[in-house]
């Protein structure tokens, strides 16, 4: 099997599927050599014409609007810093969102995507944390539309997030994998990455799904420290 050199990764920070997945994917990068572009899917984009009401568990809508703001700050900062910063912003905002213990009764979503954890995400990526005034800043959704619709596009409407493309724009793309931690050993994670390349290189192949699914092993969840 011909392994890919090359990735891109389209991740919304609010989504904590995609967080896990992209843990698991650096570490399968730094073993096989593999460049990670990490490109944008906005939640609240592609599922505008939804009823969050009644298709969707009581506080999606505002979680997916604070993605939104997340979003927009980042790309703000790819504009202007380039690709390159992507990858350290993403790791900043998921573990500023993600591995963190609350308080019993605290929502997760509070503090997110305000002024003051958007500076301090930026700051922790080594980046000015003036691009936080991009989040008010709607002409930033024209760049979110877009590549939520190049996402989207590459593997049909009825997705989520994460979705990977391997050696783009004319290799397979697929939604997932949806994980609830990341593999113990290098062994392991590699295990999974080739399983997922083979089938996604199978043209006939769509869907392998089972919604019975662990607790995400993040603190956020499980109430534990790292």
């Amino acid at each position: 099997m011909t392994r890919p050199t090359r990735i891109e990764f389209f991740w919304d920070p609010i989504c904590p599927f995609a967080w896990m997945t992209s843990r698991w994917l650096r570490r399968v990068a730094a073993l096989r050599d593999i460049e990670v572009e990490w490109r944008f899917i906005n939640l609240s984009i592609l599922n505008e014409e939804r009823d969050y009401d009644t298709e969707f568990p009581e506080g999606y809508a505002e979680s997916h609007h604070r993605g939104r703001r997340m979003l927009r700050v980042a790309a703000a900062v790819r504009a202007s810093e380039g690709s390159e910063a992507m990858g350290p912003l993403y790791e900043a905002f998921g573990e500023s969102i993600w591995h963190r213990v609350l308080d019993p009764d605290e929502d997760f979503r509070a503090s997110v995507g305000t002024e003051g954890h958007l500076r301090t995400v930026l700051e922790r990526a080594g980046l000015d944390p003036s691009y936080a005034a991009a989040a008010d800043d709607a002409t930033h959704d024209e760049v979110l539309r877009a590549e939520t619709e190049v996402a989207v596009g590459r593997t049909g409407r009825d997705v989520g997030t994460p979705i990977l493309s391997f050696d783009p724009p004319d290799g397979p793309s697929i939604f997932g994998p949806v994980i609830s931690s990341v593999p113990e050993s290098d062994e392991e994670c590699l295990e999974l990455f080739d399983a997922a390349m083979t089938l996604t290189r199978m043209g006939a192949f769509a869907e392998l799904k089972r919604s019975d699914r662990q607790t995400l092993d993040l603190p956020v969840v499980t109430g534990r420290p790292d």
